[in-house]
């Protein structure tokens, strides 16, 4: 399967990319569907190779640059306040995803885009945390009753929770996968080994192993992979991140069964290795290749994935991506919900895209 222009810069990261007009056209409009045009400009101008690119993208990248260290200063603001607020709470409260990268200054949180603030704390912990934040201004717009039972009945996080004044977004989890889901994972478990997040009392982040099944667990359960090659870049950064650690791929390979979570790992290696080559020392990857799924899940997984996880952009289409998105659209809801409440939900769900003006009674 071939690799998209996109794909390609990070294939030779250290190899300056010839590119026409033409190609850079596809490729800032590749990386702007991934959300990755942000930490593009960052790998160009990290190498000094800014003066290289032709005047026209140039712009595009330095706007994207502002766009990102705009957001990224707004993140941190948030935080603090989220750390003023969340004081009184008893219980680690930690951040995930895309703030944890940042607030820990790990790499790849560089020239990287945010749409919320994504939260975990103990599930007995989530009616105190959502008390004080509502006291500090941050509200539930969700007002369909059904939704919000999926939300708080079948998921992993509570709706959306949205400033009054700023604007701003936060999701507020009890774990990291639905209680539910075919990889249900007690949040208790993560909250024991949390680590805590230097220079803000009360905030931790996960534990490396744990941070990087998060992200496998995420990429390949969601469904949704208009930013998929983003979070394989996260993966792949968050590896070589926790790689230098004497004892850390023994431990991953542990904690992935510990938390039944080999599936999701199998796949995210396999395709970090398929794109940019196998990241993991020669000694475990027999244990990384047991973890997989069967042979023929195997090979419908790699060929679905391998069209999904490509930019959403029409350069990057094939006759078959359609249909690959739509299957691992239906699996991961499959994975998420027993099938009584699956079906159901994905009716629902189709009737009020085609009928959104029906209200709940």
């Amino acid at each position: 399967m071939s690799s998209t222009l996109l794909e390609r810069v990070w294939v030779a990261p250290d190899t300056l990319p010839t590119l026409t007009l033409k190609e850079w056209e596809l490729v800032l409009g590749q990386a702007r569907q991934a959300r990755l045009i942000a930490r593009l400009a960052t790998h160009f101008l990290d190498r000094g190779w800014m003066s290289d690119v032709p005047d026209g993208p140039r712009r595009h990248l330095a706007s994207a640059l502002r766009l990102a260290e705009r957001q990224q200063h707004e993140v941190r603001w948030e935080v603090d306040c989220l750390c003023r607020a969340l004081r009184p709470i008893e219980g680690p409260v930690v951040l995930l995803k895309g703030a944890a990268y940042l607030m820990a200054d790990f790499s790849t949180a560089r020239g990287r885009l945010f749409a919320d603030i994504d939260l975990m704390v103990p599930k007995p912990q989530i009616d105190a945390v959502e008390g004080a934040l509502f006291a500090a201004g941050w509200i539930c717009d969700e007002q369909d009753a059904y939704n919000q039972r999926y939300y708080r009945e079948w998921m992993h996080e509570i709706p959306p929770l949205r400033h009054v004044q700023r604007n701003s977004y936060i999701d507020l989890h009890h774990t990291i996968t639905p209680p539910t889901s075919r990889f249900h994972v007690d949040g208790a478990f993560l909250c024991s080994r949390v680590q805590p997040l230097n220079g803000y009392p009360g905030l931790f982040v996960l534990a490396p192993a744990d941070m990087v099944l998060h992200s496998a667990v995420h990429l390949f359960q969601e469904g949704e992979f208009g930013h998929g090659l983003r979070d394989l870049l996260d993966l792949q950064d968050l590896l070589k991140q926790f790689s230098w650690q004497p004892k850390f791929w023994p431990s991953l390979l542990e904690r992935a069964q510990e938390l039944d979570l080999g599936i999701p790992l199998y796949h995210a290696i396999f395709h970090i290795t398929r794109l940019w080559g196998n990241p993991v020392p020669e000694p475990l990857r027999t244990g990384i290749e047991a973890m997989g799924p069967s042979t023929l899940a195997r090979l419908l997984m790699a060929w679905m994935l391998g069209l999904a996880l490509k930019p959403d952009h029409p350069s990057c289409d094939t006759r078959w991506t359609g249909l690959a998105r739509w299957m691992l659209y239906v699996r991961s809801h499959a994975l998420r919900m027993p099938m009584r409440l699956v079906v159901p939900h994905l009716l629902r769900k189709a009737w009020m895209q085609r009928f959104p003006e029906t209200k709940s009674t």
